[in-house]
């Protein structure tokens, strides 16, 4: 049994959703959001305040589902409320980044400093040279853009430069000691 997909989805205020036509829309002050529900064994039902995602039968795809969308409803019901955030952390002697008009120019260790055009819908900041800061209503999108950029430059285990998550435990290798006595 899918407990994630059992649990039911509060509307706070400000927040409309709506389910028409197997598309879920979510509206808040921040934004809209659209999600179409694929699987037909999957209903949503919206009753005032709370929203229930429940499903026909018990295969084991449709249970899946289940859990599946009940979690990115809820998310984009988050998400019209309030920004999700992804912080990058930049490690590395000589390495910066900056945002200039809709760039992220970041100098990372090559013989050019590489460029990111911020995609729409996502916010970009630096708060300071060594940290980068994605924000979004959208939580797979803003996964999906520090994700994009943190494959600029991996983080290299013996030094530890790069780029990494704030909250990634960066695994350090030890150094080479053939030749000592």
């Amino acid at each position: 049994m899918s407990r994630i997909g059992r649990k039911e989805i509060a509307v706070p205020a400000g927040v409309t959703v709506n389910f028409d036509g197997r598309v879920v829309t979510v509206k808040g002050k921040l934004g809209e959001l659209k999600q179409e529900i694929v699987s037909p064994d999957i209903d949503v039902k919206v009753d005032g305040g709370v929203v229930h995602v429940e499903r026909k039968n018990e295969q084991k795809q449709t249970r899946a589902f289940h859990g599946l969308y009940r979690q990115l409803i809820a998310d984009m019901v988050k998400g019209v409320q309030e920004p999700f955030k992804k912080t990058l952390i930049v490690a590395g002697v000589g390495y910066k980044c900056a945002v200039t008009g809709n760039k992220l120019v970041m100098n990372i260790g090559y013989s050019k400093p590489v460029e990111f055009i911020v995609p729409e819908g996502i916010t970009i900041t630096c708060p300071d040279p060594l940290q980068i800061v994605v924000s979004g209503i959208n939580k797979a999108h803003v996964g999906q853009v520090a994700a994009q950029i943190k494959s600029k430059r991996p983080v290299e285990p013996y030094h530890g430069y790069g780029l990494h998550y704030s909250d990634e435990v960066v695994l350090r290798k030890e150094a080479k000691t053939a030749g000592k006595k």
